[in-house]
């Protein structure tokens, strides 16, 4: 009798949403193997084009180019947005999908190019959640005013992946996209293991998790950021302001049962600046923080 063959793990690596991807799938069987990791590509692609601000081709393109007029959205636009509320309102404001129109001022190259107050300034009345209206399931931006859900897609698509996975067949998969990430469950011969980045040259990572089935998601600014006279402006902007967190940390990872979660988790921590592990720990979130 021929012996079954073992577990392997496939690896398949593409770009989508601005950053690399890859979905790696444990089975016997290779074919079926690549067949799962292309359902996961196929699931970023499809969020990717639906939920983009800079081509036309899904729903925050029609709402950013509506000239203040109401656009119905689908279910799954509505519980995104519902979530940003959410989230806004927790954050008393601090995490704002409104705020995307400061990239017209800001741009964290690593340069020295910090902008003047009054270009910032300028842009302050198209920022606030508190100006949009939203009624489930129509919204209304005031005129001018631009939505970007990038700061929960790529959480959202890893999520949205692995659960297309997990439905098409019960294999072992972990879904990492630029560094955000889930997995379906532990592979055959144990735990996922996951690098976090470091920020010491002269290491190539600054920690190595574990992990069974969950999630970790991870926001810093280790290369976007910008620097002048010796000032270190993160690209983590406060929407309030319109300038830079004071004192957030390099980097805040945090474990938890989705990637929406891990993410809105870290990205809450930045946002906090020097309030970071404080609110990690009033949150009991498994977390780690790089100063």
């Amino acid at each position: 009798m021929a012996k079954a063959a073992k577990p392997g793990v496939h690896k398949h690596r593409f770009t989508a949403m601005g950053t690399p991807c890859e979905v790696q799938v444990e089975a016997r069987d290779g074919r079926q193997a690549a067949q799962l990791a292309r359902i996961g590509e196929a699931e970023a692609r499809r969020i990717e084009a639906k939920y983009t601000r800079y081509k036309p081709t899904g729903v925050v393109w029609a709402i950013n180019n509506a000239a203040g007029q109401p656009i119905e959205v689908d279910e799954e636009t509505a519980g995104l947005l519902e979530y940003a509320a959410q989230v806004h309102a927790l954050s008393e404001g601090r995490f704002d999908v409104t705020s995307g129109v400061l990239r017209r001022a800001w741009t964290f190259d690593g340069s020295d190019r910090v902008p003047e107050a009054a270009e910032v300034a300028a842009l302050m009345p198209l920022i606030g959640w508190g100006k949009v209206h939203w009624e489930r399931p129509r919204l209304t931006l005031p005129p001018g005013m631009e939505i970007d859900l990038g700061g929960i897609c790529k959480e959202y698509a890893v999520d949205r992946a692995a659960i297309a996975i997990m439905a098409a067949a019960d294999c072992p998969a972990l879904v990492n996209f630029g560094g955000d990430l889930r997995t379906t469950r532990a592979k055959a011969g144990g735990r996922w293991a996951v690098a976090i980045e470091s920020f010491d040259p002269a290491k190539a990572a600054g920690g190595l998790l574990q992990i069974g089935e969950g999630a970790i998601a991870t926001s810093g600014d280790a290369r976007r950021f910008l620097l002048k006279e010796g000032k270190r402006y993160s690209h983590i902007l406060d929407p309030r302001t319109g300038w830079p967190v004071e004192n957030p940390p390099r980097s805040v990872t945090v474990a938890a049962r989705t990637c929406v979660q891990a993410g809105t988790l870290s990205t809450l921590a930045m946002l906090l600046g020097p309030g970071a592990e404080t609110f990690l720990a009033a949150e009991k979130a498994e977390a780690w923080v790089l100063w």
